[in-house]
């Protein structure tokens, strides 16, 4: 068996570190593995996706000026994020920025979007939340602005990705304030109504965030059209809709109608962090680096011990 690189395995320890922190019992990734966190190829994958579905955004006019913004939660502390005062339709890799979840710049050439803390509060709330989209689809935000929500069990498709729509209070636009009116409804909702503003989605990759979007607006665009029939709308028989609920509950989707979810209007409690509280505690970047460096040393070494014991 060959000799093992002790160089070799200290690095693949560290991307493992900096990468695969779990979602239960995570730590703050040290401020000296964030440029390898943001450069790595995860990230430069993740960053053409956000640039990739800005254009859809843009192209379908769910998103004029500068406005709407996307995000992905990578690692456990650290957010990719579209800049602001740019166009989702101009966007590049090199615009977009990585912030903390304590809505701390990390890394960036522009200037982060305010409005990140909508995005941060709703992946403190909901764990499963990996990406977040906030823009302004034309059908949809009608509703909004009219203080109606869209009737359900009417379509399949809104059915499975979407359910039941809730719409969150009207709140000034990239204020703390504005970031908490999703709560009472983010656990049991993958997409919310802002009254007199827009939609958020979230869901687990970006693009299917952006699916959401296309789901909802494309609804109330269907059921616009539908008012102007003179007919009454036909809903989906009852026992049928068990069925899709069914399918939602295989694909892993919220509901307001799932029995765990039904106290989805019970306001969430103030969540600052989801990590552990001893965890909170403020440290210096040179003590947290220190810190990540002796648990990669250490681990290095149960490795390295490992293989010399399985020579013998």
């Amino acid at each position: 068996m060959p000799q093992i690189n002790k160089k070799f395995v200290a690095e693949v320890v560290r991307q493992a570190l900096v990468q695969c922190v779990p979602e239960a019992d995570c730590q703050y990734p040290p401020t000296r593995s964030s440029r390898r966190l943001f450069e790595s190829k995860e990230a430069q994958s993740i960053k053409r996706e956000i640039v990739d579905v800005g254009r859809k955004l843009w192209a379908r006019e769910y998103v004029d000026g500068n406005g709407g913004n996307i995000s992905y939660r990578i690692g456990c502390d650290h957010v990719l994020c579209t800049p602001t005062m740019l166009s989702k339709g101009d966007l590049t890799p090199e615009d977009i920025c990585l912030v903390s979840l304590q809505n701390e710049k990390i890394i960036g050439t522009r200037v982060h979007t305010s409005e990140i803390l909508l995005h941060l509060e709703i992946y403190k709330a909901v764990p499963a939340a990996r990406a977040v989209i906030h823009c302004h689809p034309p059908h949809a935000t009608a509703y909004a602005i009219t203080g109606l929500i869209p009737p359900g069990e009417i379509i399949p498709e809104q059915e499975v990705f979407i359910g039941p729509v809730a719409t969150a209070s009207y709140e000034t636009p990239g204020t703390q304030s504005f970031a908490e009116t999703v709560l009472p409804f983010v656990r049991s909702c993958n997409t919310i109504l802002l009254e007199n503003h827009g939609i958020v989605s979230w869901a687990d990759t970006v693009t299917h965030a952006e699916w959401c979007v296309e789901v909802i607006d494309t609804y109330c665009r269907t059921l616009i059209l539908a008012s102007h029939l003179g007919k009454p709308i036909r809903r989906i028989p009852q026992d049928k809709i068990a069925a899709l609920l069914a399918i939602k509950r295989r694909l892993g989707l919220p509901d307001a109608r799932f029995p765990e979810q039904k106290q989805a209007s019970v306001p969430l409690p103030r969540v600052t962090t989801n990590v552990p509280v001893l965890a909170q505690k403020r440290t210096s970047r040179r003590q947290r680096d220190e810190d990540f460096e002796s648990l990669v040393m250490n681990i290095t070494n149960q490795v390295i011990r490992f293989n010399s014991a399985q020579k013998r």
